[in-house]
């Protein structure tokens, strides 16, 4: 199995999925602390699949334009596969629809930007800063 993993890149993708350093796992911080410090800063969540392609494709591509200093945004990864619940959670407390991949900003308590797929660009959270 090690053989097919170093052949096709098994190992670089799960660390390509991981989520930089300052990036938060959702599952760890309650989503209405996360609510509370949307009236601070803004909140950015991206929501991932870790077995689809395009989700995949998305985190790369966000991952690579993403330059905002961390300390103007809180940041939450949130892993689908694993905390599908929570998920569901997310899209009925702020009010979106849910979808794989998908970025969400939360400011003072509600969703002000939703984008999934390939509409998904790390650019557009400079406008709620």
């Amino acid at each position: 199995m090690g053989f097919f993993t170093t052949l096709f890149g098994e190992n670089n993708r799960n660390k390509e999925e991981q989520p930089k350093s300052f990036w938060m796992y959702l599952e760890e911080t309650p989503l209405d602390e996360i609510e509370k410090i949307s009236f601070e800063k803004p909140v950015a969540i991206f929501k991932h699949s870790t077995r689809c392609s395009v989700s995949r494709m998305a985190w790369n591509q966000f991952a690579k334009q993403f330059d905002i200093e961390f300390e103007k945004m809180e940041l939450y990864f949130l892993d689908l596969l694993a905390y599908r619940s929570l998920s569901n959670e997310v899209a009925e407390r702020f009010g979106v629809v849910h979808q794989s991949p998908q970025l969400i900003v939360i400011k003072n308590g509600k969703a002000v930007y939703d984008a999934s797929h390939s509409a998904i660009d790390a650019e557009d959270l400079k406008n709620y800063l």
